[in-house]
């Protein structure tokens, strides 16, 4: 029976190797990562390589860095509730997928951190809503390209060719619910009596789809 001092060992000597793991799957350097936590480079070299201890000071900015729950670096124990501890699901390019569903068949939501990649347009059958969480969100419908940031949302239908991801270098976190044609999610944010403000420095939404502000609500232009 491992003893609770050589359990707090193993989960320690494990952070160093994750943070690495996580930092290279985001294409991140250690002096981009320094940039944005304030440690020295030879700090988190340190760090990743198990030569310094980890510590809240430490591991507290660089989960806010890598935008995850601090309970992700240290592998906290599970406890059995799925809906407490979800399993994060590495995507190309970097990016992380956290399910928050599991229904088939019906709209599924998920929790995305979406690194930097190139725009590569798609279509296919379904409807789908985005919610930013933190960060900027650059959506691409068709001819018209939009500009999200933290509490934006939009909704269209993906029969229109379309992509999302970060506007900038730096990644973006988002709720994405995703649903068989004819489904539609309806959010508002809080009481609204008048039609919110376009969002500033884009192109009017097209005719399938639309864009509001964290005041209003989301709804098609046109019924499918």
């Amino acid at each position: 029976m491992v003893s609770v001092d050589e359990e707090l060992e193993q989960i320690l000597d494990g952070i160093g190797p994750r943070l690495r793991a996580l930092r290279r799957d985001r294409r991140l350097t250690l002096e981009a990562l320094a940039a944005a936590t304030g440690f020295s480079v030879s700090t988190l070299s340190r760090l990743e390589s198990g030569k310094r201890r980890p510590t809240l000071e430490l591991l507290i900015p660089l989960a806010r860095a890598h935008r995850i729950a601090l309970d992700q670096l240290v592998a906290a124990p599970a406890s059995g509730d799925p809906r407490v501890h979800l399993t994060p699901l590495r995507k190309g390019h970097g990016s992380t997928l956290v399910p928050l569903t599991q229904y088939p068949g019906r709209v599924q939501v998920f929790k995305q951190v979406l690194a930097p990649r190139e725009p590569k347009l798609v279509t296919h059958d379904g409807y789908e809503w985005l919610y930013v969480l933190a960060g900027e969100l650059r959506l691409v419908l068709g001819e018209h390209e939009f500009t999200l940031g933290p509490g934006e949302v939009a909704e269209f239908d993906t029969g229109e060719p379309h992509w999302f991801g970060p506007a900038s270098t730096s990644a973006v976190e988002i709720l994405h619910l995703f649903g068989p044609r004819g489904d539609r999610a309806v959010v508002r944010a809080s009481p609204s009596t008048a039609d919110p403000a376009p969002v500033a420095g884009t192109t009017p939404p097209s005719t399938a789809s639309e864009v509001r502000t964290r005041t209003g609500s989301v709804r098609p232009r046109t019924s499918m």
